[in-house]
């Protein structure tokens, strides 16, 4: 098991069952408990969990997102993959917004050596951008949300509301036909009704597991959305609704 998918399953394992013991979970993932205690030292380090002797308890609620540095490694190949799909989709000259979260962050990076005109909602994009050489790049004010560091607050959302996008790109905690677009942020949330207002086409990026998910912060029914695009495995019966709703749905392959 890779150390990626390992940090994974310690992640979650902890989370369901609140505490485990490095005995546990070496028997859980086939690592040595040398290895076990590594991984949990790193992290409690991204503040997933907090240890004690001989193991780790949780400190993520029930409906909490996983932090951003754990993310940002999972399912990395499906990220590349939805981002090279918008990119496609986006033409040379445009204005174009980007949302935080690891899959927009791999979207900002797909876009780099465009002609475009770009604001990024997070640092983690902005820094990613910074340089580009053929790209103008607009800086939007509002607070970085520790760790994530997307932009939120009334100077974001002034930000947008003075401007017109061509196209908005935005993540998602959770996306369903019935209960639309929804966030575990309600700044977040709130930055992201803001950004479909100032857009004039929003794409929706979403790997598989986020279409058969509902978080606690409502964005926008999910008819506000002219494209979805997640990979194979979303759910079948998500996806044809949301294509019964009017929304494009495209659907990316990450193997083979």
């Amino acid at each position: 098991m890779v150390s990626t998918e390992r940090h994974r399953r310690i992640a979650e394992a902890v989370g369901e069952a609140g505490r485990l013991s490095v005995t546990e979970l070496a028997a859980m993932t086939g690592a040595s408990e040398m290895t076990v205690r590594r991984d949990l030292e790193l992290l409690a380090d991204q503040g997933v969990l907090e240890r004690y002797r001989g193991g780790a308890r949780s400190l993520m609620l029930r409906g909490e997102e996983p932090p951003f540095a754990l993310r940002a490694t999972e399912g990395l190949a499906a990220k590349r993959r939805i981002a090279a799909e918008v990119a496609g989709l986006i033409g040379d000259g445009e204005t174009v917004l980007i949302d935080s979260g690891t899959t927009c962050l791999e979207v900002a990076r797909a876009l780099e050596h465009r002609r475009l005109t770009v604001m990024p909602l997070s640092l983690h994009a902005l820094n990613a951008l910074t340089g580009a050489p053929r790209m103008r790049l607009l800086v939007p004010g509002g607070e970085p949300r520790p760790g994530e560091l997307a932009l939120t607050g009334p100077l974001t959302e002034a930000s947008l509301a003075a401007l017109r996008f061509d196209t908005a790109v935005l993540g998602c905690c959770g996306l369903t036909a019935a209960d639309g677009l929804t966030a575990y942020d309600l700044a977040e949330a709130a930055t992201k009704r803001a950004a479909i207002t100032s857009a004039r086409r929003v794409i929706a990026v979403a790997e598989a597991a986020k279409l058969s998910r509902t978080a606690l912060a409502f964005v926008a029914p999910a008819t506000a959305l002219h494209t979805v695009v997640t990979e194979e495995g979303a759910p079948q019966e998500e996806t044809e609704a949301l294509a019964a709703a009017g929304v494009t749905v495209r659907t990316v392959r990450v193997t083979g």
